[in-house]
């Protein structure tokens, strides 16, 4: 297996009396699925977690853009903490559910902008809506570059024109994608929630993501004295320190903790 970064680090990981391993899920330990909405639990990816969570030198937390009904599906296995729409919704390791922030409040909101997102994207089928309950994204995966750029372009200025509370929403984009979601949705936030409201005195933080989603995340870590890794497979601008080239590989460090 091969690491890219400083040896002086992965010797830090190794020589660690324990271990926070946060986690993201879609391209970091799995490949990305079809939709969001498809939930296909693999085995060996559940066995590997269950070893970690059973390891009394390392705890395990997976902080996901999914809502937490999916990756509950996708990791059911009680002891992990699991944290759906970025940390909005939280499962903790004691089988307690959190949500941080009050539905009732922030749904509304969405439900004036849900019908004017599926009447742009009508005439193009392959444009995706997901709705997470606590967040609309708009997924433009498959659609051909020019088309998903101006209709996201047109689903910003919907969001505009609407005037949503900016005290209580955030807009994360990304390559052909778009979501609005409270501002709590942030990795980087609920990295920080977590290290607070469940100490694990001695323990060496570690974060590892593919995304702009968990660069947000890095910056928490890094100012906690842990280690930010980044899935991607060639270099790219990051605050991660080391990197690995794919979920496969992700598997593979995790393995090698064990």
């Amino acid at each position: 297996m091969k690491i890219d970064g400083s040896n002086k680090i992965v010797e830090q990981i190794q020589d660690a009396a324990k271990l926070r391993i946060f986690l993201d899920y879609d391209g970091t330990l799995a490949e990305f699925a079809p939709t969001p909405d498809e939930i296909h639990p693999d085995p060996e990816l559940i066995d590997l977690l269950e070893r970690l969570k059973n390891h009394q030198h390392l705890q395990v937390a997976v902080i996901s853009g999914r809502r937490l009904s999916h990756i509950r599906a996708l990791i059911p296995i009680p002891g992990i903490t699991l944290a759906g729409t970025y940390g909005i919704e939280l499962l903790d390791q004691f089988g307690t559910q959190i949500e941080r922030i009050d539905f009732e409040a922030i749904r509304p909101t969405l439900e004036r902008i849900k019908p004017l997102w599926l009447e742009l994207i009508r005439p193009h089928r392959d444009f995706y809506l997901e709705d997470k309950g606590w967040s609309l994204a708009l997924h433009a995966k498959f659609v051909a570059h020019s088309t998903a750029e101006e209709t996201i372009k047109h689903a910003r200025l919907i969001i505009d024109r609407i005037d949503i509370p900016t005290d209580l929403f955030r807009i994360l984009g990304g390559n052909k994608f778009l979501e609005v979601a409270p501002k709590l949705a942030n990795k980087g936030l609920t990295v920080r929630y977590l290290i607070s409201k469940y100490p694990l005195e001695g323990a060496l933080p570690i974060y590892i993501g593919d995304d702009d989603k968990d660069e947000e995340a890095f910056d928490v870590v890094i100012q906690n004295n842990g280690i930010p890794i980044k899935v991607c497979s060639r270099s790219s601008d990051t605050k991660a320190q080391l990197r690995l080239d794919s979920p496969n590989m992700v598997r593979q460090f995790l393995v090698s903790l064990l």
